[in-house]
C-alpha cells in the first residue's frame, strides 16, 4: 500500500532504538529514513543519499551526490521507483535533488587506488621461492625471485641442508638478487635466524648497506607463516626497502 504522506511511519521504527521513549513509544522513524537512504545509495550512479524527515516522519527532502555522466532525471525516476516498491513510499520528484561531482569516489574505490598506489611505490617486491635439494648429498638450493622497476631476477644459494642454513640462504639469496638489481649499491648479509618472541616465530635479518661512502646497518623483521626461509626473504626485504627506496630517491 502506497504511503500517499510522503513518510516513513514510526511504527517501523526498532524498538530497541535508544531514541523511543521510555515510556516504550517509538520515536518518529529514525531507522526507516536510514534504511531508506541505504537503499538510495545502492543504486547505480550514486555515491551517498541523505534524506532529512520532520519530526513526524514525513520526507521533506532528499539529497543525492551522483557520478558525473548520470542523467539527473532518469536518476529522479529511479529514485522513486526504488522507494515505491521496497517502501511504498511516494515521494514528490520536486524534493529529490542530485548533485553531481567529478572529485568525490566510493570509499571502496579510493582503498583499491591507495593499495595500487603504495604497491607501484614500493622499492622491491617478493616474487618467488624455491627449496630443493641440491646436486650434492645433504645440501639444499634456495632459489629467490625479486622484481624491482618492472624488471625480474632472480638467483639461487646452495646450503647444507639443516633448518638454520636454509634460512641463511634464502637471506644470502635474497641479497645477490637486490645486488642484481640495484647494481651500484652492495649488500653484505650479517646474519639472520629464527627466534622465538611474544608467541610467535619470526626471522630475523641484519644487513649491511653500503652506497658511496655510506655504510648503515640495517635491521628487518617477519614472520614465520609458511615456512621459515620465506620469511628470511620477507625479513631483508623488510630490512633493505626503506634504504633501497632513499638511494633511488637520492
Amino acid at each position: 500500500m502506497a504511503v500517499s504522506s510522503s513518510s516513513l511511519r514510526a511504527h517501523e521504527a526498532d524498538p530497541a532504538d535508544p531514541r523511543a521513549g521510555l515510556t516504550g513509544e517509538a520515536a518518529p522513524d529514525p531507522w526507516g529514513a536510514r534504511r531508506a537512504e541505504h537503499l538510495l545509495s545502492s543504486l547505480e550512479g550514486v555515491l551517498s543519499a541523505r534524506m532529512v524527515t520532520t519530526p513526524l516522519g514525513e520526507v521533506s527532502e532528499i539529497h543525492i551526490l551522483a557520478q558525473p555522466g548520470v542523467a539527473p532525471k532518469q536518476m529522479v525516476r529511479n529514485i522513486e521507483s526504488a522507494l515505491l516498491a521496497h517502501f511504498g513510499l511516494k515521494v514528490d520528484h520536486r524534493k529529490i535533488s542530485i548533485a553531481l561531482t567529478a572529485d568525490v569516489k566510493p570509499l571502496a574505490a579510493l582503498e583499491d587506488e591507495v593499495v595500487r598506489d603504495r604497491s607501484r611505490h614500493r622499492a622491491v617486491l617478493f616474487e618467488g621461492l624455491t627449496v630443493a635439494p641440491a646436486s650434492r648429498p645433504n645440501r639444499s638450493a634456495v632459489g629467490v625471485v625479486l622484481g624491482y622497476g618492472g624488471r625480474t631476477e632472480s638467483a639461487e644459494e646452495e646450503t647444507a641442508d639443516t633448518p638454520r642454513a636454509r634460512v641463511e640462504g634464502a637471506a644470502r639469496a635474497a641479497l645477490a638478487v637486490l645486488e642484481r638489481l640495484l647494481e651500484r649499491d652492495t649488500l653484505a648479509l650479517e646474519g639472520a635466524k629464527v627466534v622465538e618472541a611474544f608467541d610467535r616465530s619470526m626471522v630475523v635479518a641484519v644487513v649491511q648497506g653500503l652506497g658511496g661512502r655510506e655504510a648503515r646497518l640495517l635491521t628487518g623483521t617477519a614472520e614465520v607463516r609458511d615456512n621459515p626461509e620465506r620469511a628470511a626473504v620477507l625479513a631483508v626485504l623488510d630490512a633493505t626497502n626503506r634504504w633501497i627506496e632513499l638511494r633511488r630517491q637520492q
